[in-house]
């Protein structure tokens, strides 16, 4: 059997790869589905359409690739993480997914860590936020007691796909740990956690590691996407944790940089002992008894295209960002804290907003459009010296996402981070990284490590360059102090909108 697939279920679309030996992705597909967002701070999704979806896009792969269905070897997944889908007895959906863009739930966080206090940062390692599972739980547990009691069990959404695909009810560790329920140590799940809100802990499925064989597909399943009844299924990961494994984060120092709608730094960790007291995420990896820190800038990627769509909504991203590189580090004066939506890390601040600082006349489009890249870079950058203050060094970055699209870029984040930055040859991200899992899973390789050696090729690395690097170290500081002294303003205007 010469190939394997990865399935990642993101927000807005499904998109599968179909991997061979070497790691070339040969066939992509990807198939969208709906959003609905029935309320202010809502956002949820019918699981129906993850799967229904899911089915499509494998059926036209195997239509476009034209390869025996008898050469796939299996399949894994990536997913979004968070979102809650609650099951009967008999397996069936109660009500719509709670996504994890879903903001709903500040009571029930609040209720979270008065509850629990240290146990919380002891037991889950991370804060109480807005997108994690156990709030959403929470949530349903009071205002729909009527679906609460007919709860069997709980869902991740990558797990409802893969349990209609299989029958299995499984949840892998990496996501998992994004459910505030998982004693995330100790691998398993937290009866203290569980009792203090008075869930038993059968609601809770199985646990099981990303590269975990899980069942093979249903009959019925398996003509609908024009694969074999033999096709293994392993159970695949949180997109995080499979980004990172498509990115070759899978050893003591590697570290990530994932610029998308959000903006991620990862960071591979062995410790398991580590307390960063909530300003970054800990979470279990995909590769066995590893973890990772996790920063992330909540709008990101999404910072540009509001800028684009706002003051530039006829140019292109690439005519957009033509005139960047003439411009000297630190946009002549211009500081952009990309606040759009809030922030995550290390302020987990709903409230705050986004601002231009240092406006002055002689400033064009080309200035501002540096400057937001440096925003969010600067955002960045505050995520890597937290891990960095945790006694691990960060000399190579790899670039993934938006962020890896741009020379300009790259070298700025190379000279903000103070540290090398590596751009891949071919990257496809969680998607990858799920096809990596079914790889090792099937035998392929001895490790993932091993896997990751013969799928993932650099193409070029950035050297930061030491008197640029220097002059952003000074604009970093000043674009430290911007949240607290814009924090009591922000709060004040938030009346007004």
């Amino acid at each position: 059997m010469s190939y394997v697939i990865g399935v990642d279920l993101g927000t807005s679309a499904v998109k599968t790869v179909l991997v061979n030996r070497s790691g070339e992705v040969l066939f992509e597909s990807s198939q969208p589905y709906p959003l609905h967002q029935p309320k202010a701070g809502y956002s949820e999704q019918n699981p129906e359409d993850w799967v229904e979806q899911t089915l499509v896009s494998l059926r036209k792969l195997m239509e476009m690739s034209n390869i025996s269905a008898e050469e796939v070897a299996g399949l894994s997944f990536s997913g979004q993480m968070h979102g809650l889908v609650l099951l009967d007895k008999d397996g069936h959906v109660l009500r719509p997914a709670i996504l994890w863009n879903d903001t709903r739930t500040t009571a029930e966080c609040r209720l979270i860590e008065e509850t629990l206090g240290t146990d919380l940062l002891q037991i889950a390692k991370n804060r109480a936020l807005e997108g994690f599972t156990l709030p959403k739980i929470l949530w349903v547990q009071k205002h729909e007691p009527e679906i609460m009691e007919q709860a069997a069990v709980f869902l991740l959404p990558k797990d409802y796909v893969r349990y209609r695909l299989t029958g299995d009810f499984a949840m892998d560790y990496s996501d998992a740990a994004g459910t505030l329920l998982l004693d995330i140590a100790s691998k398993s799940w937290s009866q203290t956690i569980a009792e203090a809100f008075s869930l038993p802990l059968s609601l809770c499925p199985r646990l099981v590691e990303s590269f975990e064989e899980v069942g093979t597909l249903l009959p019925e399943i398996a003509e609908a996407s024009k694969l074999t009844a033999n096709t293994k299924v392993f159970a695949g990961g949180a997109d995080n944790a499979c980004g990172a494994i498509g990115a070759g984060i899978l050893n003591e120092g590697q570290t990530m940089s994932s610029i998308g709608t959000s903006g991620v730094v990862l960071a591979y960790e062995e410790r398991k002992e580590l307390d960063f007291e909530g300003k970054v995420h800990f979470f279990n990896h995909g590769e066995k008894d590893a973890f990772y820190i996790m920063g992330v800038t909540l709008a990101a990627g999404y910072s540009l295209t509001w800028f684009k769509d706002t003051f530039a909504k006829d140019l292109s991203f690439d005519e957009l960002l033509s005139g960047i590189d003439a411009i000297p580090a630190g946009s002549k004066g211009l500081l952009f804290t990309p606040y759009l939506v809030g922030e995550r890390t290390p302020h987990p601040d709903a409230n705050i907003r986004a601002s231009f600082i240092g406006v002055d006349a002689g400033h064009s489009l080309a200035h501002f459009g540096r400057a937001v890249l440096e925003g969010i870079t600067f955002s960045l950058r505050e995520s890597i010296d937290i891990i960095r203050e945790s006694g691990k060094t960060i000399n190579e970055v790899v670039s993934i996402g938006g962020g890896a699209k741009n020379e300009t870029w790259l070298q700025m984040q190379a000279d903000i981070f103070n540290s090398r930055i590596v751009k891949l040859e071919s990257e496809q991200g969680p998607a990858m990284g799920a096809a990596m899992l079914a790889a090792y899973g099937c035998g392929w390789f001895d490790s993932l490590q091993a896997c990751a050696a013969a799928f993932i090729r650099p193409a070029k690395t950035y050297e930061p360059n030491p008197e640029t690097a220097a002059v952003y170290n000074e604009l970093f500081a000043l674009y430290q102090k911007i949240y607290g002294q814009t924090r009591e303003l922000n709060e004040k205007l938030a009346q007004y909108r």
